[in-house]
């Protein structure tokens, strides 16, 4: 997958870039300096496919990849300048860049003597690179939506990134946005110490303009430590107002274990404390520019800056529908049949269509087809689908290709397709928690196995299904043993419920072409 460029090139484009981000010479230089830059990234992806996304990161980036004992991480080494491909990553759902990890932490068992140390870290974290990681992956991203452009030298000088309010506003949407996905501090503590802490307590403020003004503060920016010129630094602080710009942060703390004294939100508080006093940056819930991430894991523990403001699996879609499932997911689910050129892809109960568009964007050479017999679905399917090809069209319109992909109405246990002409099918089964019921899913399974059997090619045909209704389904098997075998299991976890993907394999058998019903 994906070549990269030949490094010579990538520096000067390097130097290019710092020059379009409207720097002198000297910035032009120290763009070149960060195509040597190193970065240890951390992924989280959807439990139960850690594998997964290491393989696509060795094929696409070239990278090894370490799997963390917390699931539902990866870590990886790359060149600053391949942060591009790495947001292209189809199984990743968040990024963030490693400032320090530490594999076996002492945590001090009384309470008060475990968070001074936290406190005291701060100091001694190698936050140099790791920021300058940050940044140039901020300026990739103001690339992409032409926000203002502001000096690459200093973290200290991007403030508020608003000329007047209408991209003000712009952004606060996006954070909202953001709030939805894991934010809520009192719901996530309950689900095991996740938890977002507002280190100082300070209440965020809207309008843009009062910023503005308040923003005069005198900035204390970390690169005046880390450039041995203070003055480099000192340059950039100064918005285009002329006034000095304070960075926003907050700190989130995600706690997994039972041996520690603290809560996640104490670590956040008194770790955002420390992080306040030694940058002299500004706390702020909502409206932050650095996201620094506290993960602890038992006796691992991992500092990091966030390089994703809301989660990549929303990438596709933009219906969502109650049960729309991350393209993350969705892409591993693809990934487990092992898809060729040419091969036809099902998905029977395709909801929203987060199996079928991921399928079209990654493996163009298939065919999907997407169908359900919900209108609803169908419609907000096809609506995702629409979204798809603009967006295809307004990146090039002159090559706009459009997506090899179906959606239609029908009902799963009658599937229009000729018996034996589908090579794959995927997809995600009602799991009766948010929709349909168990009851319904006692009937629905074994019909639904039989018919998919029917439809598949004899010998070659895979399924791979996801479902959190396991005892419904290893008795649907059981019924259909002659035409599905089980090949692989995977233990995932959809929005907290505990679900499996099976990916089946279609034996020899030839299906029953006996269709009473038509």
């Amino acid at each position: 997958g994906g070549g990269g460029r030949p490094p010579r090139a990538a520096g000067m484009a390097e130097a290019e870039a710092a020059g379009d981000a409207g720097l002198g010479p000297a910035a032009a230089q120290e763009g070149a300096q960060l195509a040597e830059l190193a970065a240890v990234i951390g992924a989280t992806v959807p439990t139960g496919f850690e594998h997964t996304a290491a393989e696509e990161v060795r094929e696409k980036l070239g990278s090894a990849s370490r799997i963390s004992k917390d699931r539902g991480k990866i870590y990886f080494e790359v060149p600053a300048r391949s942060l591009p491909q790495v947001h292209r990553l189809r199984s990743v759902d968040n990024l963030f860049v490693v400032v320090q990890e530490f594999k076996d932490y002492q945590f001090k068992e009384n309470k008060e003597d475990a968070l001074k140390d936290l406190e005291d870290l701060v100091k001694k974290l190698p936050w140099t690179d790791p920021l300058k990681v940050w940044e140039l992956n901020n300026s990739l991203k103001k690339k992409k939506t032409k926000r203002k452009k502001y000096n690459l030298q200093s973290p200290a000088s991007r403030g508020k990134l608003s000329d007047g309010g209408g991209e003000g506003e712009a952004d606060q949407n996006n954070t909202n946005e953001q709030e939805d996905c894991a934010q809520n501090p009192v719901a996530v503590e309950a689900a095991g110490g996740r938890d977002t802490e507002n280190p100082q307590g300070v209440a965020s403020r809207n309008g843009v303009e009062e910023e503005e003004d308040n923003e005069q503060s005198d900035v204390k920016a970390e690169v005046q430590a880390s450039s041995e010129s203070g003055s480099k630094a000192g340059e950039g602080q100064t918005g285009e107002e002329g006034e000095a710009k304070v960075l926003r942060f907050r700190v989130t703390c995600n706690r997994a274990g039972d041996k520690h004294s603290f809560t996640s939100n104490e670590a956040a508080r008194d770790f955002g404390g420390a992080v306040q006093e030694h940058f002299q940056w500004k706390a702020d819930m909502t409206n932050f520019d650095v996201e620094v991430l506290l993960n602890i894991h038992n006796n691992e523990m991992v500092v990091g800056i966030a390089l994703t403001e809301e989660s990549l699996h929303r990438r596709n879609i933009t219906h969502f529908g109650p049960t729309t499932l991350r393209s993350t997911l969705a892409y591993g689910m693809l990934r487990l049949c092992d898809p060729q050129p040419t091969d036809i892809i099902v998905d029977p109960m395709c909801g929203t269509g987060a199996i079928p568009i991921e399928g079209a964007a990654e493996w163009p050479c298939c065919y999907h087809i997407a169908g359900d017999n919900n209108p609803q679905a169908v419609k907000r399917a096809a609506n995702n689908i629409s979204s798809l090809l603009r967006k295809n069209e307004s990146k090039d319109s002159s090559a706009a290709l459009g997506v090899p992909l179906d959606v239609i109405q029908w009902d799963i246990c009658r599937l229009p397709l000729r018996t034996g002409s589908v090579d794959i099918v995927v997809t995600d089964m009602p799991f009766g928690k948010r929709i349909g019921s168990k009851k319904k899913n006692w009937d629905l399974y074994p019909a639904c196995l039989m018919e998919i059997g029917r439809i598949c090619t004899p010998g070659t045909g895979r399924a791979v299904l996801l479902t959190q209704d396991k005892k419904c389904f290893a008795k649907a098997l059981s019924r259909v043993g002659h035409i599905w075998r089980r090949a692989q299991t995977v233990w995932v976890n959809v929005g907290g419920l505990h679900a499996a993907v099976y990916l089946l394999r279609r034996t020899s058998e030839p299906a029953q072409d006996t269709r009473p019903f038509w």
